[in-house]
């Protein structure tokens, strides 16, 4: 009979004493997708549930049928906000310059016009809390939040614009069927449940 080997211990990354930095999200072997830096720390995903990746699919599609040549939209992608927040929100609209090919992992916080949160249990309180307040503080104009409402679960997406002088968000719609706005360019996206079991 032979001992079974022993399996390493996962490794976990130490913290730096101040906190890690932006440079660290993309110089650290081995970090899991989609990882996050909210205020200096690693904020590890958990699986998607079908409405988050379906929600994100409605509204970067519905979102690219309109968008301009002169921006793009952009899905779960790094948006470097200071040297200790690199968020990465479900959605981005940015400016199609700042695109600059392929192996582009990160954009700036100036470049972004719109980011785009989908509510998960596992993130709920850095949706609605930290990530609109990091995003209005780095001057993006517009902040979208996603959510199910309702006893049939239905899709609600809250537009918010910023107020530059407050450096905060306003709500401007509550959107339960169709999503129509003016910013940041003409919009109108079908967000019925019947819409999102379509996907």
């Amino acid at each position: 009979m032979t001992a079974e080997p022993i399996k390493a211990a996962q490794q976990w990354p130490v913290p730096p004493k101040d906190g890690y930095t932006v440079d660290d999200l993309f110089t650290l072997p081995e970090l899991p997708p989609h990882t996050e830096l909210i205020d200096g720390s690693l904020v590890f995903v958990s699986p998607q549930r079908d409405f988050h990746s379906t929600m994100i699919d409605l509204l970067v599609t519905g979102l690219r049928r309109t968008v301009p040549p002169e921006l793009k939209v952009r899905r779960e992608m790094t948006v470097i906000l200071d040297q200790r927040n690199g968020p990465e929100p479900d959605a981005s609209v940015l400016r199609a310059d700042a695109v600059t090919g392929p192996g582009c992992t990160r954009y700036h916080a100036a470049d972004v016009l719109l980011a785009v949160e989908v509510i998960s249990p596992d993130s709920e309180a850095r949706d609605r809390d930290a990530k609109p307040r990091k995003y209005a503080a780095a001057g993006i104009p517009n902040f979208w939040l996603a959510d199910m409402a309702g006893t049939d679960q239905h899709p609600v997406v809250r537009v918010y614009e910023l107020d530059p002088l407050s450096k905060t968000y306003a709500l401007t719609g509550i959107h339960h069927d169709r999503l129509k706005t003016g910013v940041p360019f003409t919009i109108d996206i079908d967000i019925t449940l019947d819409a999102l079991r379509e996907l």
